[in-house]
């Protein structure tokens, strides 16, 4: 009997085990389908959203439940789909400088985002002159000390990359004071704080920017690969990947990093040469950060959808000596590729390169630095809604990353200002090339973008006026400014001239011909 009891028992036992593991299998289960309710990091507090849209809001929660987004008395619902991911779309309003919630449920979760401004949003990137902190450039402490702009925030994108096509990435919103803004984007501080003052709403800036990385990178590998010019610089970066050894690419690493530490333990002698360190350890190239496609992957993926007026770009030092694909088709492409992505047609405003390196005092055949500067300029031309802020008057021999960093995002935002806010009154481009044409022995040039009149900066001659016979030889040109928007270029031993140059070196001091405005004239040649 005592036996049967027993038998009995661990029967019993063993179903209440087995019922107690079947329970906890399906609680864990349940547990694991509820997914918990979340939004990328740039949904977060003191965020800007742009003014007088129907924004996009997204993020991920239980598949199939219902989420629900109230802002400003507006409320928008969707249902997540079976990956859990939802979006929707809710109205801004009207920006002003009063902060509000904005508040997201789904199931028992909510998400409670406080002190959300409206305003005007806009898209920071490129490399190195871009990251530039307010913090390192001219008259840092004047700048800092004065920064109580509270309608003015930022968002500043680590420095990550990624294989596939990222949804979220890491940072958050700060308010513009002087405990944070010398950490901002310098360029970015100025553009916005000219369009706060002018416009006197908030203006949001979210900064994706990584110094020394060419431009490929921030383009999508999709769009790279469906051009026949592009698609080698994918085919390049996949072979690279096939062939990667982690262990070769270690070695080469630390024998490089070797080498030079020898150099300095030596006193740095200067009968050898010095060894090229590699700063970063080895990668696979779909993880390098100048490889096509990576950055776009992982610093701007991430943000498409989320409404801007538009993007500010400073870019190009990198590419000023890898002449794989011109500037002007990589710059276009990524223009294009951002907008269909974002899928309507923004301003996409950029900051030609500034003079850098020695001054030349003769004219050169080849200079890749003015190449890519023309490049940019030519993008203009090629694609509608861009404007390029020319900077080649606040450069510096010896610092590619020239500290007047005012100048570029004020120029930016005479751009924004007369061409998106309909700003009257304001000249927000320096004279640009617009045709040339053959009179009496000499080249009659004609400009665009002249305010009143064509001028000379310091009151002398202009300078670096170049033109060419079809001997194609560069000599330095007479130049003299006639009417408003022309300029007659000759010279004597050129009496059948047939190209025009002008500012056509990295750095052409002494380059004088500026607007009614005082804006700069761009670099321009007049052979492709």
């Amino acid at each position: 009997m005592k036996m049967d009891m027993l038998k009995t028992n661990q029967t019993n036992w063993r179903v209440e085990k087995y019922f107690a593991a079947l329970f906890l299998l399906v609680l864990s289960s349940a547990l694991s389908a509820r997914a918990e309710l979340s939004v990328p990091h740039f949904f977060s507090d003191h965020m800007v959203l742009q003014q007088g849209k129907a924004v996009k809001v997204w993020g991920h929660a239980s598949p199939g439940q219902e989420v629900s987004v109230q802002f400003r008395g507006a409320s928008s619902t969707a249902k997540a789909g079976e990956d859990g991911n939802w979006a929707l779309h809710i109205a801004s309003g009207n920006g002003g400088p009063d902060g509000h919630l904005l508040v997201i449920r789904s199931g028992g979760d909510d998400v409670s985002i406080e002190d959300v401004l409206v305003g005007e949003v806009w898209f920071a990137a490129g490399q190195s002159n871009m990251m530039w902190k307010l913090d390192r450039s001219n008259r840092p402490e004047e700048s800092i000390t004065s920064a109580h702009h509270p309608l003015i925030r930022m968002f500043h994108s680590p420095e990550v990359t990624a294989e596939p096509p990222q949804g979220d990435i890491a940072g958050q919103w700060t308010i513009c004071s002087p405990e944070t803004d010398g950490d901002y984007s310098a360029v970015a501080y100025y553009y916005a704080r000219k369009l706060q003052q002018e416009l006197g709403v908030p203006v949001g800036v979210i900064v994706s920017a990584w110094g020394a990385k060419r431009i490929e990178s921030f383009i999508s590998r999709d769009v790279l690969q469906s051009d026949p010019v592009t698609k080698h610089l994918v085919d390049t970066l996949m072979r690279q990947e096939a062939d990667y050894d982690p262990a070769l690419a270690m070695a080469v690493y630390e024998q490089r990093n070797a080498a030079f530490q020898q150099w300095v333990d030596a006193g740095q002698p200067t009968d050898t040469p010095r060894p090229r360190p590699m700063r970063e350890e080895p990668q696979r190239p779909l993880l390098t950060a100048s490889q096509p496609g990576v950055l776009f992957n992982s610093m701007v993926h991430p943000f498409v959808g989320y409404d801007i007026r538009g993007v500010i770009w400073y870019q190009g030092e990198s590419n000023a000596h890898t002449h794989l694909v011109p500037y002007d088709i990589l710059l276009s492409a990524l223009i294009e590729d951002w907008r269909s992505r974002w899928g309507y047609e923004f301003p996409f405003y950029y900051v030609q390169l500034a003079n850098f390196k020695a001054p030349t005092s003769e004219p050169v055949m080849e200079d890749p630095w003015a190449a890519v500067q023309d490049r940019m300029r030519r993008v203009l031309a090629t694609t509608a809604h861009t404007g390029m802020a020319v900077i080649n008057d606040v450069g510096e021999e010896n610092n590619i990353h020239p500290k007047d960093k005012q100048t570029p995002g004020e120029r930016l935002a005479r751009w924004a200002l007369a061409n998106v806010y309909d700003a009257k009154g304001i000249i927000y481009s320096g004279p640009l090339y617009e045709s040339v044409e053959v009179e009496a022995g000499a080249l009659a040039v004609r400009f665009t973008s002249v305010g009143v009149g064509l001028q000379s900066r310091d009151g002398l001659a202009l300078q670096r006026f170049e033109i060419a016979g079809a001997d194609g030889k560069w000599i330095w040109a007479n130049a003299e400014i006639v009417g408003a928007a022309q300029v007659i270029l000759s010279h004597p031993d050129v009496t059948e001239p047939v190209a025009a140059r002008y500012a056509w070196s990295s750095n052409p001091e002494g380059a004088n011909l500026v607007n009614s405005a005082g804006l700069p004239t761009s670099v321009f040649s007049t052979v492709d």
